[in-house]
C-alpha cells in the first residue's frame, strides 16, 4: 500500500486508515466541540459517517472512479451530524473530479498532485453550496488545506508531497480557528471538525507512505466551563431527499432556517441519485422539519436525536445489523470456514500478538451493534478486556465468549441464534464451548520427558490442559490416542482441525480409527492451514 501513488487499492486502504484513525482520535475531537453546539460529538459523527463510506467502498472493485463514488455515497447515505454531511461533500468533491478527469482523459488509473488538488477545491465550493459557512471552522481548514496543494502540485516530485503540504497548512490553519471564531477562543479549544480533517489528511499520508507525521494532542475542553445551552435547539433532525428539484431545496431551506439553525443541503452529486439531498437542522420541532421535506419531496432514514444533553453522553451509534459474531482464526482455511458459518473473521499477524487496538477495530468493522466474540485462543486477556471495553464505549454491546480453540468456537458457532436476546445467546454459545472437550498434536522437536514419558525430535505429542498426556511415534498416532481419552466420556462428534502442512491422509486415518474403535460416533475434518499445533481436536 505505502508505494506513493493513489490508486484504487491505496484508496479503499486510506478510507479504512481513516475509520481506523478517527477511532483512535475521537475522543480527543470530541473534546474540542464547542460549536455550532457543545454536545460532544463531531469526532464520533466523523467516525460513523468515514464507517459508512468505508463499508460501501471496501468490496468495489474497479478503478479510482468507482471507488471514489462508492465513498462518497457511502457517505452521503449514512451521514452523521454536520460534520458528517460536510465530510461527504468533501468525498463527493473527490469523486466527481475524479470522474471529470476520466472524461476527458478516457481512463484514470491513479490520482496525481493536480488532481488531489483540484478535488479538494471542489469540496470547498460543495461545502459552500450546502450551507452557511463561517470562518474558523473545518471550512477554513478545507480552504487551507486546497490551496496549499494547488500551491505544491504544480512542482512537486510526487502525490505524497502535495499531501504532505495540504496536511501541514490545515495543521496551521486549525491552530488559526480560535482567532477566527469567538465561542473557541472562549473556550480555549481549535475547531473538532477542522480537526477530524486533519486526521483524514494524515491518515491519506500514512496509505500512501506507511508514515504518518506526528502531531500534537489537542487539549479538550473541560465541559464544567462550556457555556450554557438554554435556549439551544432540542433536537438533531437529518434525513435523505429524494425526488427533489432545485427549486424545492430553496423552498425547504427557508421553511428550515424559520425551524432551526445549524442548516445543511448537500445533494449527492453526479455520482448519486438525482434529486437526492442529505438535509440536517438543530431544531426544537423536529416533526415540522421532517414535514418541510414530505413538501417538497420524499424523506428517508429519518434520524432525530435529542440534543438536551448536549456535553453530556457520547451518542450510541446506529450499526448496520442487529448481531454479529467475530471469530479470531489462523490459517486461510480457517477463515473460510468461519466466514462460511457467518462470521466475520480477524486472523492475527504472523508472529505478532493481537493487540486490543486490532480487535476494535474489527469490532467497528462488523458494523453490528452487538457482537459475540470468540477469540478461541488467540487474543491475550488483557488485550481482549480492553479491546471489549473500549467496543462497548463506542455504543457496541460486546459479549466475549470463552472458546479456547478454534475447535471450541466452531462449536459455539454451531448454536449461535441472533434472534434470541444477547445474554441468552451468549450463555448459550459459552456452554457449547465448555461442552466441547479439545485438544492438540503437535510435534517434538527435542528429546524430553513428559508426564506421559520420554520423546524424541518427530514424535507426535497429544496435548490437553496445557499437559502431554500421549507420545506417539508420529501425528497420526498420537491423535488417535488423545482421540481415545477425550473420547472417555462419550461424545458424539469429533472435529478435527490440520494445520499447516498436514497430510491429507493424516485425516482419513484418524477417521478409520474412529470408525472402527467408536461406534456411533462420527468424525469430521477440516483443512484450516493454521500454523503451530499440526491437529486441533475437539470432541461434543
Amino acid at each position: 500500500m505505502a508505494a506513493g501513488r493513489l490508486d484504487a487499492a491505496v484508496l479503499r486502504g486510506w478510507a479504512h486508515a481513516a475509520v481506523e484513525d478517527l477511532m483512535s482520535h475521537t475522543d480527543e475531537i470530541n473534546g474540542l466541540n464547542v460549536f455550532p453546539v457543545p454536545d460532544a460529538d463531531t469526532g464520533t459523527n466523523m467516525l460513523f459517517t468515514m464507517r459508512s463510506a468505508w463499508s460501501q467502498a471496501q468490496d468495489c472493485a474497479g478503478d479510482v472512479v468507482a471507488v471514489s463514488a462508492a465513498l462518497a455515497a457511502g457517505a452521503l447515505h449514512g451521514a452523521r451530524g454536520n460534520s458528517g454531511v460536510i465530510l461527504s461533500q468533501i468525498l463527493r468533491g473527490f469523486a466527481e473530479t475524479a470522474a471529470a478527469a476520466a472524461d476527458r482523459h478516457g481512463s484514470l488509473a491513479e490520482v496525481d498532485g493536480d488532481l488531489f488538488a483540484a478535488a479538494l477545491r471542489h469540496g470547498v465550493a460543495l461545502v459552500h453550496a450546502a450551507l452557511d459557512t463561517k470562518p474558523g471552522t473545518i471550512v477554513s481548514v478545507l480552504a487551507a488545506a486546497a490551496e496549499a496543494a494547488e500551491h505544491a502540485a504544480p512542482g512537486a516530485a510526487a502525490l505524497p508531497e502535495v499531501v504532505a503540504a495540504a496536511a501541514d497548512a490545515a495543521a496551521v490553519a486549525l491552530d488559526r480557528t480560535p482567532e477566527q471564531l469567538a465561542v473557541l477562543a472562549d473556550a480555549g479549544v481549535v475547531d473538532a471538525g477542522g480537526r477530524g480533517l486533519l486526521v483524514l489528511l494524515d491518515a491519506l499520508t500514512r496509505a500512501l507512505t506507511g508514515r504518518a507525521p506526528r502531531r500534537e494532542a489537542y487539549r479538550p475542553a473541560a465541559r464544567a466551563a462550556q457555556p450554557a445551552t438554554d435556549g439551544a435547539p432540542e433536537f438533531e433532525v437529518m434525513y435523505l431527499l429524494g425526488g427533489c428539484g432545485s427549486d424545492g431545496v430553496e423552498r425547504l431551506r427557508q421553511r428550515l432556517e424559520q425551524l432551526g439553525d445549524s442548516i445543511v443541503i448537500a445533494a449527492a452529486g453526479g455520482s448519486g441519485v438525482p434529486g437526492q439531498y442529505s438535509v440536517h437542522v438543530h431544531s426544537d420541532d423536529a416533526g415540522a422539519a421532517v414535514e418541510a421535506g414530505l413538501a417538497v419531496g420524499v424523506p428517508s432514514r429519518i434520524q432525530i436525536t435529542a440534543l438536551s444533553g448536549a456535553g453530556g453522553g457520547r451518542p450510541q451509534g446506529s450499526w448496520s445489523r442487529e448481531r454479529a459474531v467475530l471469530a479470531v482464526v489462523d490459517g486461510s482455511g480457517a477463515a473460510e470456514l468461519f466466514a462460511g458459518e457467518g462470521a466475520h473473521v480477524l486472523r492475527p499477524e504472523p508472529e505478532a500478538p493481537l493487540s486490543a487496538q486490532q480487535l476494535l477495530r474489527a469490532l467497528v468493522d462488523t458494523g453490528a451493534g452487538q457482537v459475540m466474540v470468540l477469540p478461541n485462543g488467540y487474543v491475550a486477556a488483557e488485550e481482549l478486556v480492553a479491546g471489549c471495553t473500549a467496543a462497548i464505549g463506542w455504543g457496541i454491546d460486546v459479549v466475549p465468549v470463552p472458546a479456547g480453540s478454534m475447535v471450541q468456537g466452531l462449536a459455539a458457532l454451531a448454536v449461535h441464534d441472533p434472534s434470541r436476546q444477547a445474554v441468552d445467546d451468549g450463555y448459550t454459545m459459552a456452554r457449547a464451548a465448555a461442552s466441547a472437550r479439545h485438544g492438540a498434536v503437535r510435534v517434538a522437536t527435542e528429546e524430553a520427558l513428559t508426564w506421559a514419558g520420554a520423546c524424541a525430535p518427530g514424535d507426535g505429542l497429544g496435548i490437553s490442559g496445557d499437559e502431554v498426556l500421549i507420545v506417539g511415534p508420529d501425528v497420526t498416532a498420537a491423535a488417535a490416542g488423545l482421540i481415545d481419552l477425550l473420547l472417555l466420556s462419550g461424545g458424539e462428534l469429533v472435529t478435527v482441525l490440520t494445520g499447516d502442512g498436514v497430510d491429507a491422509a493424516v485425516g482419513e486415518a484418524l477417521r478409520d480409527h474412529v470408525h472402527n474403535r467408536h461406534l456411533g460416533a462420527e468424525l469430521v475434518t477440516y483443512h484450516t492451514g493454521h500454523r503451530g499445533d499440526a491437529l486441533l481436536i475437539g470432541v461434543e
